[in-house]
């Protein structure tokens, strides 16, 4: 079985000299529905997770991911508005421009787009990928929905960051992770349902377990959907 730990490790030290360090998820949370999720100090360090074997290079410029650009079918699920706050490290943490964010995931049924696997081939298309550059204020908005499960895995959202648009010379790869009692509703609802328990919870997750625990996501609630922030600091150590 393909799982994201077949190929990627070990990126920060081959490929960059960044350092990745963060603060918690938003503050302003309405009502926060991850508990594994906790308030964090300022530009603390996150870990690096592998890239796992289902990024593809789309340049795929665009907010809202949910949709396969071939067809413009839009993928069903929880929506879920992901901002990213990217920030480097000087005197403090200041907002960074320019960096190029990029999201993948499954979707409600636990299929990427664009890659041959055992369970199905969604060559050719797009859906849940996408990037954005980093504005004035160093944000970058995704609206996405929440992400499925697949054999193997925990609940996941794969991340990118590369310090100039277009150029893989500098970036970070990561993963960020759900509250299990908040999959655990969410899941009970359609299309989710349609699939039954899902076989690995965070605990139970390899990759989860180096350091997982620092990439969780506080999650709220939002306009009949969810949403999440969520903050990191980028340090060159050239």
């Amino acid at each position: 079985m393909v799982t994201d730990d077949t190929r990627g490790r070990g990126t920060f030290g081959r490929r960059t000299a960044l350092m990745l360090l963060a603060v918690a998820g938003s503050a302003l949370s309405l009502r926060a529905l991850g508990a594994g999720a906790q308030p964090r100090p300022a530009c603390t360090v996150r870990p690096e997770q592998t890239e796992g074997p289902y990024f593809v290079d789309t340049q795929l410029a665009r907010s809202d991911i949910r949709s396969d650009p071939a067809s413009g079918a839009i993928e069903p699920g929880v929506p879920l508005e992901l901002t990213f706050h990217v920030s480097h490290v000087a005197s403090g943490c200041e907002p960074l421009p320019g960096a190029h964010v990029e999201l993948w995931q499954c979707n409600a049924h636990g299929l990427y787009s664009g890659v041959k696997d055992p369970r199905a081939d969604t060559t050719g298309r797009k859906f849940l990928r996408g990037y954005q550059t980093t504005d004035a204020r160093g944000m970058a908005r995704f609206t996405s929905i929440y992400p499925g499960w697949y054999p193997g895995r925990t609940v996941h959202i794969h991340f990118m960051i590369r310090t100039a648009a277009g150029s893989r010379g500098e970036q970070f790869t990561s993963q960020l992770y759900f509250d299990d009692a908040l999959s655990d509703r969410i899941f009970a609802r359609a299309p989710y349902s349609e699939r039954g328990p899902r076989s690995v919870r965070n605990a139970a997750d390899g990759i989860y377990r180096r350091g997982g625990s620092q990439l969780m996501l506080a999650v709220r609630e939002r306009d009949g959907g969810l949403a999440a922030d969520f903050d990191i600091g980028l340090k060159s150590a050239r």
